[in-house]
């Protein structure tokens, strides 16, 4: 029982999904039309990049870039800014939650070794927004772009103009905000370079390009899928299940629960007529509530506005700490740290947040 509660206490999301899409498949028996909820072309690059990327994290690319780039850091503002920066472009490519899972982690061994431990709270704070608003750039940032980007069949030239100014407007913004941290001099040596697995780094990387020719529609899902388990059975099989299964699950169960609803004549016109004209607030609003990735999957089956859901459960993951699930990942990575004050992690958090979403809100609705 303690086992249940633990999991429970941890996939929060999952089991909600699991329970609404039970509770939906009282109302809508299974049939044969259940198959066709599935976005397979979805599930299948999420769980190969996922995989890929813990392949590059496995063989020292991010922890040999951060420390290459931190090791000539001369003052705090400096290095706050590299490791603000490094959150926000890589979580374009490797998504926001892996950004976080590596580099919010070095911040608290760098700013320990320094004895700057004052300053972590802001830099983990702004390293969390950043990893939300970076990702927001490309399909592969984080799931719900690379579920929205499949689902309305969008070019990559069409994504990256929604995208793109709201990405670009919110790289001044955290570029700015690191200026508020002082110049004084950081003393601090960070040991030897990690070390590189180089014949593991070229083969992720290759299996990483496959996956960006499936988001480009250069090579099929299916081929990809194949590809990547028949290397990875072969080379290193053991990274065929350090995907996150759990979010593969809450995709599947938050496809069922949609698929019933749109066959409930009921609640599909009432969802509709809820989202005609306010496809933006009403998704930002509900990743406030239930995170965007659930936002966006249930959402995307009653409007055609691709643009203002896009812009909505993006922004949208500012504001509470669960309107993204990345930024509970921080918070948590925080709390375990020496001297770690989560209260005021949490104040400075929420005022940070709400800021920038009033910003990019008002800048959305000016483009």
């Amino acid at each position: 029982m303690a086992a249940i509660r633990s999991f429970i206490r941890r996939e929060p999301v999952l089991m909600i999904a699991a329970m609404a899409a039970l509770i939906s498949c009282l109302l809508i028996p299974p049939d044969a039309a259940y198959l066709s909820y599935l976005d397979l072309r979805t599930l299948a690059l999420l769980y190969c990049l996922m995989t890929v990327v813990a392949g590059l994290r496995q063989a020292g690319l991010f922890a040999h870039l951060a420390h290459s780039l931190c090791q000539k850091a001369a003052s705090l503002r400096t290095m706050s800014l590299l490791l603000v920066l490094l959150c926000f472009f890589s979580s374009m490519l490797i998504t926001n939650d892996v950004a976080l899972l590596t580099f919010v982690p070095f911040a608290v061994v760098v700013l320990g070794m320094a004895d700057r431990k004052k300053e972590l709270v802001h830099i983990v704070v702004l390293q969390t927004v950043a990893a939300n608003l970076g990702s927001m750039l490309t399909p592969v940032g984080n799931p719900q772009n690379l579920y929205l980007y499949s689902h309305y069949d969008l070019s990559l030239g069409v994504f990256l103009r929604v995208t793109f100014p709201i990405w670009a407007l919110s790289l001044m913004l955290i570029a700015a905000a690191c200026l508020f941290f002082d110049r004084s001099n950081l003393d601090v040596f960070l040991g030897e370079e990690p070390g590189l697995d180089r014949r593991g780094l070229w083969l992720y990387l290759t299996l990483f390009i496959l996956c960006l020719t499936v988001v480009l529609r250069l090579v099929s899902w299916p081929v990809m899928l194949c590809a990547v388990i028949s290397v990875l059975l072969i080379l290193d099989r053991k990274t065929l299940l350090k995907a996150d299964f759990m979010l593969l699950l809450t995709f599947v169960a938050f496809f069922v629960f949609a698929g019933n609803l749109a066959r409930m004549d009921a609640v599909s016109s009432l969802l509709h007529r809820m989202l005609r004209g306010r496809e933006y607030l009403v998704s930002l609003l509900a990743s406030q509530i239930i995170s965007n990735v659930p936002a966006a999957l249930l959402l995307s089956g009653f409007t055609d506005q691709s643009r203002a859901l896009l812009l909505g459960v993006n922004i949208g993951g500012l504001g509470t700490p669960i309107a993204s699930l990345a930024s509970l990942i921080s918070m948590k990575l925080y709390s375990h740290a020496d001297h770690a004050h989560t209260g005021r992690y949490l104040l400075e958090f929420t005022a940070v947040n709400l800021i920038l979403l009033l910003i990019l809100s008002l800048a959305q609705a000016l483009i």
